[in-house]
């Protein structure tokens, strides 16, 4: 099978699938999601003038001096009457100004007596917050193509909107084949173990805001394969385990009854070198991950993670960062190596310690990593204190 690199891999997949379309949500419902359009201030914000402080609204230019109270502006609630001189308004924070009104004494540094308040002196604009202060009446709040988090929700609310245009989330199917595989509360036979790579990536995928639907249980059989691929619908068919050539791995040629055209035949990458992705017939693309879980997770940070993220209109790029190497590397084989590590804080910043098992066989091992270390082809050995490449891994 041709080797094609981690970069090329990853431009080859994300050259095949486009952003999906856009729908209307709620509010509450489009956390996570990617603006399909712009959001337009409709009225300014705050759409009056009013008062940052609790105190009384005056006019400067009386000075200090006792003023009569005339009334009372709290928020949602305003002194509907006029602010002659030496007069006052007992004012909350957050309630409109009167408009003959240019400055709030707070409360502290005035004496009520009766109907009557004595204020020192004041300037214009003293705790004061002008209206539009915060957005003017057609200004461009947020730009389509930003993902929404809680506070561009927030501030769409603050625009008078209660529904916005997103694209969808993403629907991804998991397969995940292998008799010797069984999920609890089944009890495994005497040469089974327990599926922990499909409820891992679905939670992968649930956290990257896709929607997720997983079909366990799919026997090593090329027909059962086949059709569990056929009916699995979605935008994106993952698959997990059967991905490399053995006389039971039958993913690829299953694919291959539905019309797969290959986009990436094998990576070099350890681990994951079987995965796999292409089209099938219907147009659904489809990413073939290895079985073991270390392989799986890995590929799917550096591969399935882009895909969501472009068929959900987000950018799909890896962020990597530079850290320190707290312990000695051997020299690198002819694969991009991808090895799980732990990050520590130190006196001169982050530096990464690698794990020393990178059998992709352990589950154990990734729970306790914060991150991936990259290794290139051919990388020479490294010493402590060289500066290397890692992705963090985002934890709940």
């Amino acid at each position: 099978m041709k080797l094609m690199s981690v970069e090329a891999a990853r431009a080859a997949m994300l050259g095949a699938v486009r952003r999906l379309d856009s729908v209307d949500l709620p509010l509450a419902e489009a956390l996570g999601r990617t603006l399909s359009e712009d959001i337009l201030a409709v009225r300014d914000q705050p759409p009056f003038t009013n008062s940052s402080m609790d105190g009384w609204a005056v006019r400067s230019a009386d000075g200090p001096g006792v003023r009569r109270i005339v009334g009372e502006s709290a928020a949602g609630h305003g002194f509907g009457g006029r602010l002659a001189p030496g007069e006052a308004v007992r004012i909350f924070t957050g309630a409109a100004l009167p408009p003959e009104a240019d400055a709030v004494v707070i409360q502290e540094d005035a004496r009520r007596d009766g109907e009557a308040v004595e204020v020192p002196a004041s300037q214009t604009g003293d705790n004061v917050r002008q209206a539009g202060r915060d957005f003017s009446k057609g200004a461009r709040l947020l730009a389509a193509g930003l993902r929404l988090d809680p506070w561009r929700l927030s501030l769409c609310a603050s625009a008078g909107r209660d529904r916005v245009r997103v694209v969808r989330p993403p629907r991804v199917n998991i397969i995940s084949t292998g008799e010797e595989v069984v999920e609890a509360p089944a009890v495994p036979g005497p040469w089974q173990i327990f599926d922990s790579g499909s409820p891992g990536l679905e939670a992968m995928l649930r956290t990257w805001g896709a929607q997720v639907r997983r079909v366990t249980g799919v026997r090593d059989r090329r027909e059962a394969v086949r059709d569990a691929i056929a009916g699995a619908g979605g935008d994106l068919v993952v698959t997990l385990g059967g991905a490399s050539v053995g006389d039971h791995d039958l993913v690829r040629a299953a694919a291959g009854d539905l019309g797969l055209d290959m986009r990436v035949e094998s990576v070099a990458v350890r681990p994951g070198k079987p995965t796999f992705f292409g089209l099938l017939g219907d147009g659904r693309p489809l990413l073939g991950l290895p079985g073991n879980p270390a392989s799986a997770f890995v590929c799917a940070e550096l591969f399935l993670r882009p895909l969501v993220a472009a068929l959900g209109g987000q950018p799909a790029e890896t962020a990597l960062r530079r850290v320190r190497l707290l312990a000695p590397l051997p020299a690198n084989g002819p694969r991009e190596h991808w090895m799980r590590a732990r990050l520590l804080p130190g006196p001169e910043g982050d530096a990464v310690e690698a794990f020393l098992d990178q059998d992709s066989s352990l589950v154990r091992v990734f729970s306790e990593a914060d991150a991936l270390l990259r290794r290139l082809p051919g990388a020479p050995a490294a010493a402590a204190g060289a500066i290397v490449e890692v992705l963090p891994l985002v934890r709940g």
